[in-house]
């Protein structure tokens, strides 16, 4: 799956507090990236939309 950081629109959720001890999403067809906000540049996760699907509902 390919997904490009630096072309990617991340965001956090509304509720996170400006510690930076969350994590960021970014939405593309079909995939979804994740990262960590205080490593940005230290690699990210890519997820297929039932992936990331089944992820939030085992959450």
């Amino acid at each position: 799956m390919n997904l490009d950081p630096a072309r990617c629109e991340w965001r956090k959720a509304t509720a996170s507090n400006n510690n930076a001890q969350c994590v960021e999403v970014t939405r593309r067809p079909g995939l979804t990236g994740v990262r960590d906000t205080k490593d940005r540049g230290g690699g990210f996760l890519v997820f297929s939309q039932p992936a990331w699907q089944a992820l939030l509902r085992r959450l």
